[in-house]
C-alpha cells in the first residue's frame, strides 16, 4: 500500500529532524576539536599525559571520534541523497532498491534514509 498523504508529510518532517540532529552533532564536533587544538601556553604541560598508562589515551579517543565523525558525515549525505529522492523522484522514495517492494512506513520512521526492506539489507 503506498504511502498516504500524511505519512509522506510526517517522513518529510522525520528527514529534516535527522538532518538537524546530525548537522547539529557534527558541528559539536567541529567545535570541540577547535578548542583542543588551541594552544594555551600557560598550560604547555597539561598536553601531556600524567602517567605512562595514560599514553595513547588521546590518541584512541581522536580515533573513536574521527570514525564517528565519519559515520555520521555518510550518514547526513544519505540522509540529503533521500531528501533529494523525496523531492525529485516522489514515486521512489520508500521503494526498496533491492526487490522494487516497498518498504514498510514502521522502517522509513525509524530510518527516513532506508533505502532497502530489513529482509533484502540482510545476507
Amino acid at each position: 500500500m503506498p504511502l498516504s498523504a500524511s505519512q509522506r508529510k510526517h517522513l518529510e518532517k522525520r528527514l529534516q529532524e535527522e538532518r538537524s540532529r546530525v548537522v547539529r552533532d557534527l558541528a559539536e564536533f567541529a567545535r570541540s576539536e577547535s578548542e583542543d587544538t588551541r594552544q594555551d601556553p600557560n598550560a604547555e604541560l597539561s598536553r601531556f599525559p600524567a602517567a605512562p598508562e595514560d599514553l595513547g589515551t588521546d590518541a584512541s579517543e581522536e580515533e573513536v571520534d574521527a570514525a564517528i565523525s565519519m559515520r555520521q558525515s555518510a550518514e547526513l549525505q544519505q540522509i540529503d541523497d533521500a531528501i533529494e529522492r523525496f523531492k525529485t523522484t516522489p514515486e521512489l522514495y520508500g521503494i526498496c532498491e533491492n526487490t522494487g517492494e516497498e518498504i514498510p512506513f514502521e522502517r522509513l520512521d525509524i530510518i527516513p534514509w532506508a533505502r532497502t526492506t530489513v529482509e533484502s539489507a540482510t545476507p
